[in-house]
This record gives structure tokens, sequence and C-alpha cells, in this order.
């Protein structure tokens, strides 16, 4: 029983998310804050991924709160699609990444059979920008059409200069740096660096042009960022396409619920939290680094005992999380025949999904290395984290270039070719890591990119608080659709 159906007359506000780990995270999350708001929401989204994360819609019953999940099946065998892969993190054959969005881009009649099913369409969709194929399911039943932006706005601002003056249509050597035009400060960039998605060889220009102009004819913009952050990127984003922009996180300060912190990713980081958060009590505070690269990108064998190197070198605690993937045989052997053993008393290895949020709040943790994924990146933002940066693909080198440049709160490794995991090659020799750890972890400079990380820290606790930047433009947010829906039943001209 759909929630609407329980309570028609609420607003009901339909999400659809890109079946990508880190995009469906902020996305649920941000579907969650809307119903706790008061909106009816149901999130779209396909049953294997509903089950990794089934724990939230439990916790919404058990707290009243009107947000479900609204399954629809993958056509993995009809796009030769391995079973159960119904998101990116599960592909590990960079050739099957077109037929996976062949998948999604099938999902629209069983959105439209979901749609057709109400009673009345619902007040608002909120669809990630790689997902085009809404666009034409939102104008068949008139429902306004919001992007929702998993990146920075600083990446997002730097993509679409880049796009808008066609700056790469001059370029002929993917490693050279051009300056970024009309942006609020200098940057330089490579294409290889700043490819995005719709940027990657998989991608026909036809479908890339797809999702700028459907974006171009949406009826706004919501980003998981905040105003005191990014305020001359969001500002710059905004005057060139022409929108309005709603800036609403972080999303992970609204929550308080630790439970809800943990399974908002997968429910199988339960298991892990009592296990993390027993090893961080008995640490000092800011003694220890915490390691994780994301989910989509694989770390190979070589580099992976390089890391451990490093860590063993820089003799400092350090939590790491490892994909189940990157287990091979070779590591596990290595890890078995000494690594833990010789790290045993100030190292835990985390094999699969961690509690981020959990650990990165911990005031044990004193640092963090990340690829630079948006999400990663917010989170530490947000509970004062400095970073060691290793980007690896799609918005990380951008990202890096705000966190080490602009915030000045992170240390680069020095890495600006993008990696996929798939090469068997080292990137980052074990002695740099282990300098960068020394660095990030001891002396004046530490100490000055942890000060500097504490102050944003309170400027993004401030924006979700009641009348923060954030608070105020999510209420904004919901105000504008609902009162559209609003005049619509009350018979008003909304154009008047």
């Amino acid at each position: 029983m759909s929630c609407y159906r329980e309570e028609p007359k609420k607003a009901h506000f339909i999400i659809v998310p890109l079946p990508v780990q880190g995009h469906l995270i902020p996305m649920t999350d941000m579907g969650y804050l809307l119903a706790e708001r008061g909106i009816c929401v149901s999130l779209v989204i396909t049953r294997a991924n509903a089950d990794r994360i089934r724990p939230i819609i439990e916790r919404a019953k058990e707290l009243n709160i009107s947000f479900e999940f609204v399954e629809l099946s993958f056509p993995n065998e009809m796009f030769g699609l391995p079973p159960v892969c119904e998101s990116l993190d599960h592909i590990t054959d960079t050739g099957l990444f077109r037929a996976f969005f062949d998948a999604i881009y099938s999902l629209d009649e069983p959105l439209e059979t979901f749609i057709d099913s109400l009673e009345r369409p619902p007040d608002c969709m909120i669809t990630d920008m790689f997902n085009a194929w809404t666009a034409p399911v939102a104008r068949k039943f008139g429902i306004p059409r919001v992007i929702f932006h998993g990146p920075s706005c600083f990446y997002i601002s730097t993509e679409y200069n880049l796009a808008h003056h066609k700056v790469y249509d001059r370029v002929i050597n993917e490693n050279e740096y051009v300056t970024v035009p009309d942006f609020p400060i200098e940057l330089q960039v490579t294409k290889a660096q700043t490819p995005g998605f719709l940027n990657s060889p998989i991608f026909e220009d036809h479908f890339r042009k797809k999702c700028l102009q459907e974006e171009l004819r949406a009826d706004g913009v919501v980003i998981n960022t905040f105003l005191e952050l990014e305020r001359p990127f969001i500002e710059n984003y905004e005057r060139l396409i022409g929108k309005k922009v709603w800036t609403v996180g972080p999303f992970c300060l609204y929550n308080k619920d630790d439970e809800m912190k943990v399974v908002r990713g997968n429910k199988d980081a339960i298991d892990q939290k009592n296990r993390v958060l027993t090893w961080l009590d008995r640490r000092d505070a800011a003694s220890v680094l915490y390691i994780s690269f994301g989910s989509t990108v694989y770390t190979n064998t070589q580099q992976l005992m390089e890391i451990g190197r490093g860590l063993e070198a820089s003799n400092k605690a350090f939590i790491w999380v490892m994909k189940k993937i990157e287990i091979t045989p070779v590591v596990e052997k290595w890890l078995d025949e000494g690594f833990e053993e010789r790290t045993k008393e100030r190292g835990l290895i985390i094999v699969g999904w961690a509690p981020q949020v959990v650990i990165l709040s911990h005031p044990a943790v004193g640092g963090f290395m990340t690829h630079c994924g948006w999400n990663s990146l917010l989170e530490a933002i947000s509970t004062g984290v400095p970073m060691i940066t290793w980007p690896r693909i799609a918005d990380q080198f951008v990202n890096e270039n705000f966190v080490v440049d602009v915030l000045r709160i992170g240390i680069s490794l020095g890495v600006t070719v993008p990696n996929y995991g798939t090469e068997d090659v080292i990137m980052v020799k074990s002695e740099e890591i282990r300098k960068a750890v020394d660095v990030l972890m001891d002396g004046i400079e530490a100490d000055e990119k942890r000060q500097r990380s504490k102050d944003i820290s309170e400027k993004a606790k401030k924006a979700v608080e009641e009348g923060g930047s954030s608070d105020v433009d999510l209420a904004d947010f919901i105000h504008y659709f609902t009162e559209q829906r609003n005049k619509l039943a009350s018979g008003d001209d909304i154009g008047a």
C-alpha cells in the first residue's frame, strides 16, 4: 500500500536516484529528510538496492514517517547483465557499463505504470541528473521535475563552464592543463581529470546532450551542499543555468539517530558498528587515520600492499576499509602471514561496508585518506576531519582541488591520472604514503588543517540548524512545490 494512498491529502514527492551507491545514499537521505518534514515520499529503487537499505524503511515505519520504496524489477537478463547486478559497484567489467545504463533507461514504462496507478500525479519528481529518461515521464503526467546533483557545486560549475565555452573542442592531448573560463577562482584541469560519467567513452553524444538538455528544461536543481561552503560556485552555476538552485546539505548532519547513520549505506554495516566503536574508544583523541576509497573503484593487489607498507612505516593507528573483491589470494596471504600480526595493536581492517559517518564522528579519528567522492568529502567536512586526497575518477580530481587549494584542509598524494583499479600498476609508493600520513597526523601543519576543518564543520552544523541556510532552503523548496499543488487544487492560475 502506497503511503500516498494511505494519506492522500499529503503532498507527494517521488524520488528517482541513479542506482549507484554514491548517488543512491544522498537521495535516500533527502527522501527521509522530506518525509520527516511531512511529505509523503516514494523512492523509486530496484529490489536488490532496496534490500541493502531495508532498515531505513523499517525505521520510518517505527517513527510513523511517510517514506516508502517503490521497487522496480531490473532487467538484468534482457541486457546481458549478471543476476542481481543492480548497482554500478556490482560491476567489475567496465565493458558492461553501457549495458547497465541501457537497462536503467528501460525503467520508464514501470515508472509510468506506478504513477498511473495513483489517484493523482505526484507534486514533484526529484531525479538524478543522469536519469534523463524520467523527463518524458514527468511531462506526460504534468509533474514538476527537479534535478539532483551528486557532486559538489565546485565540480558542477567547473564542468558547465568548460562545456559552455567548448574548451575541450580545442584540446588534443587529454592530459594538457587548461584554465576553466569564467570561474570564480583560477583553476586548471585536464580533460582526463574532468570526465564525469557523461564524458566517458561509453556514452554517445546524443545521450550526453539529452542529459544536459533535460537539465536545462527542469524546474530547478537541488544539491547536497551548503551555502557557506560553496557560495561563489553556487552563484556561478545558478547564473549559468538560469534556474533556482536549492542547497540543502550536508544530509549526514540532519540525522541524529546513530542506527540510521549506520544503515544509510548498507545493512551489513550494522554488524561492524559495535566492534569499531569499542576499538576507537581505546584510542587517544585525533590519533587514528581512517582509510576508505568508496564503493565504485577498486585498488589492485600491488597497490593495496604498497598502502599497507606505508601505513606500517608510519607507525600510526588506522582503520582501513577494503572491498571484498580486493581480498585476492595474494592479499589474503599477505594479511595472514605478517601484516595483521605486525599491526594488530594499532590497526583495524574492515572488509566490506563500513559505518563511515559513525567512524568519522568519533573523536579518536584525526585524519581520512579518501578517493575524494563528494559524499565522503562532505562527511569529513561535516565532522571536522582533515584529509589525505587520492582521486581516482569522475569528479574526484576537481573535488581534490577544492579540498586542498580552496579549503586548505587536505594533503594531496599527487595523483594526476585517472585509474579504475583494473590496471596492475602502483600509483603511489609506500614512502609517499608514509610522508603524507606523518604530515597530516603530526606537527604544526596538521594542527592548522585540523583547526580549519573544525571551523568549517561548525559552519556546516549551523547551516542545518533551524534558521540556517540549508534549513531555510529546504523549507523554501518544500513550500515552492506544495504551493503549486495548493494553487492547482484551488483552481488558481499558478502562472499568474
